[in-house]
């Protein structure tokens, strides 16, 4: 797949609205998956996250592409700011531990400073009713790695402390995700 076609792929996905996911008022799913960090695999729990404060928890379709690379970068530059506000962050996708540790080592994109987990089934996805699509066939990341999995939508969700959530972000650029995120954060101080 061609670099036009990848970018087509992740305009699609961005452009995909929050309709069907839990909205502000809804209690978020609790889960746990395989994460990795700066390329260091551990189990990851959001309930035990959100022991120290809110999470920012958000689905990107897949590690190495367009808009999933730009809002990782994003995340990981800002992730003082995200700290400052007493809040940690989670990125979840449907992409292979093994891909995400790479990924989440990646000094271009999550740079050992953003943890991202591991939903190779969707469960966790499904769960906060997002919708997962087949990625077309014989698509390709940004490496020209294949990328063999399905992918969900992009939606963040910041959850508070007593596990409600207080915003859904859907439907905007990678990089507004990240801002409107931030500003989340800081509203709840």
């Amino acid at each position: 797949m061609n670099k036009i076609s990848l970018a087509v792929l992740g305009l699609a996905f961005m452009a995909l609205p929050a309709i069907a996911a839990l909205e502000a008022g809804d209690t978020a799913p609790k889960f746990e998956l395989r994460a990795s960090l700066d390329g260091e695999e551990f189990d990851y729990s959001l309930s035990e996250a959100l022991e120290a404060g809110p999470v920012v928890v958000y689905f990107y379709p897949s590690a190495y592409t367009g808009g999933c690379n730009i809002q990782a970068h994003e995340f990981a530059v800002n992730m003082e700011k995200f700290k400052a506000a007493g809040a940690s962050v989670i990125g979840v996708s449907l992409d292979s531990i093994e891909r995400l540790n790479d990924f989440s080592a990646d000094p271009e994109y999550c740079a050992g400073e953003l943890s991202v987990a591991s939903d190779a089934n969707g469960d966790v996805a499904a769960s906060f009713k997002l919708s997962v699509r087949e990625a077309p066939v014989d698509a390709k990341d940004s490496r020209g790695v294949e990328i063999g999995h399905n992918m969900v939508e992009r939606t963040t969700f910041i959850v508070t402390s007593d596990g409600e959530i207080a915003v859904t972000i859907g439907g905007i650029s990678p990089m507004e995700n990240v801002q409107k995120s931030l500003e989340a954060v800081q509203s709840l101080n």
